[in-house]
């Protein structure tokens, strides 16, 4: 059974900062690409920044050079650092890990609420 679960969303102040956590585990397949997905209500997911199985790493210009993604392989955990954050930051947090065995499959975490107060 695939589970993705995430810790670390909460409340900050703008200029602060806040680590996500997303431990995976069954997943079926070899990863192509591990990251975070955000979501404003009514709005569309977008992404914030992924692992491809190019070895490289893919960040919004929204968060660049403010948000940093890493990855323990031994606790199969993947982790995005957020630091100086904005109210537009404000949204649902999603974990995502895509795999491919037969086909490609798409796994999500549950979602972790990020709030900037005012």
């Amino acid at each position: 059974q695939v589970q993705l679960v995430e810790s670390g969303g909460g409340l900050v102040q703008p200029g602060g900062s806040l680590r996500l956590s997303c431990a995976y585990s069954g997943i079926i397949g070899v990863i192509r690409a591990m990251g975070w997905y955000r979501q404003d209500p009514g709005k569309q997911r977008e992404l914030v920044a992924t692992f491809t199985s190019g070895a490289t790493t893919f960040y919004a210009d929204s968060v660049k050079g403010r948000f940093t993604l890493s990855r323990d392989h031994s606790r199969n955990t993947v982790y995005l650092q957020m630091n100086n954050l904005k109210p537009e930051d404000e949204a649902v947090y999603y974990c995502n890990v895509e795999a491919i065995a037969t086909r490609i499959s798409k796994y999500w975490g549950q979602g972790t609420q990020v709030t900037l107060s005012s």
